[in-house]
């Protein structure tokens, strides 16, 4: 995919559509359980996009997006990568037109989940949970939530049945609706105002090898007839969600197999939960183990040079990922988690991004992660919009010097006439020209430091004569 002025330039037109009534209720379901996933840059897109239609209508007028960019006070790209996140969560559907070299786009706003879905989704509910923590999901879960009251056993329904209170047409009436059956009919060109159905997030499965799966699975054990498209879909999303492959998914699903031979869904998520948990110290999944958006990724081809092959592993891996095997595939200190965690939340920095951040910085200080220093660092780069794994690596080389200086600044307790002895590490996407200079600077440091002190003597001579 192309940069975003690839996708859209400010005279494009738009029109906002919506699938079905979106209600008032709908607020407090993206304000408090979508707005900590998302951010508010996005809830503030989808809000925008939603009051430019009429109340109980379905369509909208068009619009040019550099009116949408006066609106909301935000640059093109922003809105652009908004778009993006409210289609991946499923909150947007977009489509386009092309004539006579006009582009014209449908924003059509999807329905949030409802609490329920939400909260029993699978995915969205855990991500929710690991940004929030357990003390404000549990408050959320009682605010979206109301006691239930036991009318099956106070109470003994008396109900009647729509035979019991109506009776059928007659044969008359039965003719006169057959002369008149043409109003009875639906207009193709036209739909009913009503409730969209909401959608829920859904990884393509696809994505996930179910050949190699089943090739593990014991027919005698699991039969294919087991393996639903419902469970599929299921699967695909927990092996997303918890980064499970083919063959440990395989115990997984052993696992969650009933008396008759089924696959119970709810057992499902519960052993991929408890697998994860295992495995990671208890915790659960969180935004940290996203990886770099496709739509930013530059190295899509087969790599082939040593920069390609990094950039290619930088983009297709998360930050706890690049967190280990820095480490020697230790798992990473919870403080060292937080302070990658703070970076992608706060300064909003994609993950492909966030890689380059770590690997520059580890082996800048000797394999430590300071706080100050990555939160410096990854707010130069916010502010530069860094948004791919090369414009990091790009910025990371010129910014080279500057970047030491604060390096520098950070330490206190030495002095001004003691040498510094530091051995310099620098990653490997650094190019010839930029690692000489690295590793020569404490030489040329010392070299400035005697010229100056021969020019300070020789005027020091000349004033005494």
């Amino acid at each position: 995919m192309g940069q975003h002025w690839q996708e859209l330039v400010p005279i494009d037109r738009y029109i906002v559509a919506t699938s079905g009534l979106l209600h008032e209720y709908d607020r407090k379901v993206l304000t408090f359980l979508y707005q900590p996933l998302i951010g508010s840059t996005c809830l503030s897109l989808y809000m925008t996009l939603w009051g430019e239609v009429e109340e109980n209508k379905l369509w909208s007028e068009s619009s040019s997006h550099h009116l949408l960019m006066n609106l909301m006070s935000m640059n093109l790209k922003d809105i652009y990568d908004g778009r993006l996140k409210l289609e991946g969560i499923g909150l947007l559907k977009t489509f386009v037109k092309e004539e006579e070299g006009e582009r014209s786009f449908i924003y059509e706003l999807q329905p949030p989940l409802t609490p329920e879905q939400f909260f029993l989704d699978g995915m969205l509910n855990i991500y929710l949970y690991r940004k929030i923590g357990k003390n404000h999901f549990v408050r959320l879960k009682r605010f979206f939530s109301v006691q239930k009251k036991p009318l099956e056993k106070e109470y003994n329904e008396v109900t009647k049945p729509f035979q019991d209170v109506f009776e059928s047409v007659s044969t008359s009436s039965i003719q006169y609706f057959q002369e008149n059956s043409i109003d009875l009919e639906s207009d193709a060109n036209k739909v009913f105002v009503g409730r969209g159905k909401q959608l829920e997030i859904q990884i393509d499965p696809a994505v996930f090898n179910f050949e190699l799966l089943l090739a593990g699975l014991n027919e005698s054990l699991v039969p294919k007839k087991a393996l639903t498209k419902k469970v599929k879909e299921v699967i695909s999303n927990l092996a997303f969600l918890y980064h499970i492959d083919s063959i440990e998914m395989k115990n997984i699903i052993l696992d969650a197999i009933d008396e008759e031979n089924e696959i119970n869904i709810e057992e499902l998520r519960k052993s991929a939960r408890d697998w994860y948990q295992l495995a990671n110290a208890d915790q659960l999944p969180g935004l940290i183990e996203r990886l770099q958006p496709v739509a930013h990724q530059s190295q899509q081809t087969q790599p082939k040079t040593q920069e390609e092959k990094l950039i290619r592993y930088l983009e297709t891996t998360s930050p706890l990922q690049v967190l280990k095997d820095l480490s020697g595939g230790v798992v990473p200190s919870n403080s060292d988690i937080q302070i990658i965690e703070e970076v992608m939340f706060k300064q909003k920095l994609l993950p492909g991004v966030v890689n380059v951040l770590i690997q520059f910085v580890m082996l800048r200080t000797d394999m430590k992660l300071t706080k100050g220093y990555v939160e410096k660092i990854a707010s130069h780069w916010t502010r530069k919009q860094v948004k791919t794994v090369k414009e990091a690596m790009d910025l990371a080389k010129n910014e080279h010097r500057t970047y030491l200086d604060w390096s520098n600044s950070k330490k206190s307790g030495r002095s001004t006439k003691q040498k510094p002895i530091r051995t310099e590490f620098l990653p490997d996407w650094f190019d010839g020209e930029n690692s000489k200079q690295g590793e020569n600077i404490q030489h040329e440091n010392d070299v400035n430091l005697e010229a100056k002190k021969k020019e300070i003597e020789e005027k020091l001579k000349a004033f005494r004569k």
